[in-house]
């Protein structure tokens, strides 16, 4: 992990095209490993500008994993160890609504957990926590995407909520349908628990969605074809890659800043987040102290390493 006080590192996962940045230096392929289980790959660590860079591809390289295959414990956990303070998820979705079209970028700012077979939480039974939730996504990367695409001249539609489905499969009319009934955005399948175990770990977290199809709710976009979804994808990989690019700049230059909280002294930065994501867990744990499982502490020293006084 690195040293609070310093620069932040900055997390991306999502998918290949998007850690081939132009400019990215100093890249070496890191095996992370996690007390909860399998990473989907190793971490990409490199620079871009000076600033450091963590890339996780999501479903291993080559797409090799499942939306529910995927481990999103292991995988925050090994970012958190990789000392990442700020995580950019870019995510391909479906549009639920018309003024989104396939090529869309939208800046996701609320969710809804349609999934049921997946881990998602780092605590439970031996030490129990409840972080706040009411706005899962970072509004401090929120302004730095959308001041990111403005200077790279890619429109983004800012703010929607993402309804996030099980899968594989794509969903049913019926289901499509309810979920715009619902009011949702975007609909996609990875982005949960993804927000929920970031937000647990102490990391800022926004998302990138990028959207591919209509779902199948759209009468002249009744299916979802999986081989017209890949080459929006990758009609869309330059745009990607450069919002991601002209978003790294709007958290640097000093503008964000890690500090090790001791009550409500900084020690170090001085501009910590003013949402309470780097102090999500200050209020959170519920279990007294000499009643905690110390082999669930153990495993938490990463992720909840600075409330249980135990970081690596």
């Amino acid at each position: 992990m690195s040293d609070w006080g310093t620069k932040p590192v900055i997390g991306i996962i999502g998918g290949s095209g998007i850690y081939e940045i132009d400019g990215l230096e100093k890249t070496e392929w890191r095996v992370v490993a996690s007390p909860f289980g399998t990473v989907s790959d190793e971490l990409l660590f490199g620079e871009l500008d000076g600033q450091a860079l963590v890339f996780l591809p999501r479903h291993g390289r080559g797409h090799v994993l499942s939306p529910s295959g995927v481990n999103y414990r292991a995988n925050i956990d090994a970012l958190k160890r990789a000392g990442v303070t700020e995580i950019l998820s870019v995510s391909a979705c479906g549009s639920l609504s018309q003024d989104l079209a396939p090529g869309s970028f939208v800046i996701a700012d609320q969710f809804i957990d349609r999934t049921f077979a997946r881990e998602k939480s780092f605590f439970g039974d031996g030490l129990v926590a409840h972080v706040a939730l009411g706005q899962p996504v970072c509004g401090r990367l929120g302004d730095a995407i959308e001041a990111g695409a403005g200077e790279a001249g890619i429109a983004v539609t800012r703010g929607g909520t993402y309804l996030a489905m099980e899968g594989p499969q794509f969903s049913t009319l019926a289901e499509s349908e309810l979920y715009r009934s619902w009011g949702c955005d975007v609909i996609g399948m990875t982005n949960m628990p993804e927000a929920k175990l970031a937000r647990e770990a102490e990391i800022c977290y926004a998302t990138i969605a990028m959207v591919t199809d209509y779902d199948c709710w759209h009468p002249d976009h009744d299916q979802v074809d999986v081989e017209a979804v890949i080459r929006v994808l990758l009609e869309n990989a330059d745009k990607g890659r450069a919002l991601v690019r002209a978003t790294i700049p709007q958290l640097t230059g000093g503008q964000l800043t890690g500090v090790q909280l001791t009550g409500v002294q900084l020690a170090g930065g001085h501009n910590i987040c003013h949402q309470g994501c780097h102090r999500a867990l200050d209020n959170a744990i519920i279990t007294a102290p000499d009643a905690r499982d110390p082999k669930a502490a153990a495993r938490l020293d990463a992720v909840a390493g600075r409330v249980l006084g135990t970081m690596p």
